[in-house]
C-alpha cells in the first residue's frame, strides 16, 4: 500500500499576503522615520545656535574686549594657548556643502545700524579678520525645507533662540517675534 506524501510549505498566495503585510507595514513606519529624522536635525540646529551663542559669549568676554565675532571662521581661531569658541564642524557649517546635520549654521554681522566696533581686529587675542561688534546675528537654516528640516532657527546678542516654520529668522531680528524656544 503506498502512503500519502504531504507537501511542505507555502502557496503562492500565502507569499503575496505576507509581502502586502510587510508593505503596508513599511508604508507605515517610513513618513515616521523621516519625521523623526527632521526632528533629530532640528535639535541639532538648536543645538548648534547655543553654542555660538555660548562661543560669542566666551569671546566676547575673553578676546573680543566685550565686543561679538562676526563669523563662524572668527570663532573658529583660538586665542593663543588656548581652544577655539566652537568646533571645527560649525567653523564650515556656513554654507550647504559643508552644513551641519542638514542645516547652515552661519554667524554674521548683524545689520542694525548701533552694531558699532567695539576693538579692531588686529587687537583681539585671536587676531580675528574682522573687529569685534557690539552685536551679532546667527541663524541656522534648512538645507532643504520640508526636507532636512522644517523649522527655521536664529538668535542674536541678547540670547534668545526664535523659530520660524516657513523662512529664515530675519537679520536684525524683528521686534515682537513671538516664537521663540524656552
Amino acid at each position: 500500500m503506498r502512503q500519502m506524501r504531504a507537501d511542505d510549505g507555502f502557496t503562492l498566495i500565502e507569499l503575496l499576503i505576507v509581502v502586502a503585510i510587510i508593505g503596508i507595514l513599511a508604508a507605515i513606519a517610513v513618513p515616521n522615520l523621516l519625521r523623526a529624522r527632521q526632528s533629530g536635525n532640528e535639535a541639532s540646529a538648536i543645538g548648534s545656535v547655543r553654542a555660538i551663542n555660548s562661543g560669542e559669549t566666551a569671546y566676547a568676554a575673553s578676546c573680543g574686549g566685550g565686543g561679538f565675532a562676526q563669523s563662524n571662521a572668527d570663532l573658529a581661531k583660538p586665542p593663543i594657548g588656548g581652544a577655539a569658541y566652537i568646533s571645527p564642524d560649525l567653523e564650515k557649517a556656513d554654507v550647504a556643502a559643508t552644513a551641519k546635520s542638514g542645516y547652515t549654521v552661519d554667524v554674521n554681522d548683524n545689520a542694525d545700524m548701533l552694531n558699532n566696533d567695539v576693538m579692531p581686529a588686529a587687537a583681539t587675542c585671536n587676531t580675528a579678520s574682522a573687529a569685534s561688534r557690539a552685536m551679532y546675528h546667527v541663524i541656522a537654516d534648512p538645507v532643504s525645507r520640508g526636507s532636512t528640516g522644517t523649522r527655521s532657527f536664529g538668535s542674536d546678542h541678547n540670547g534668545t533662540i526664535y523659530f520660524n516654520n516657513t523662512a529664515a529668522i530675519a537679520n536684525p531680528i524683528p521686534a515682537g517675534l513671538t516664537d521663540f524656544l524656552q
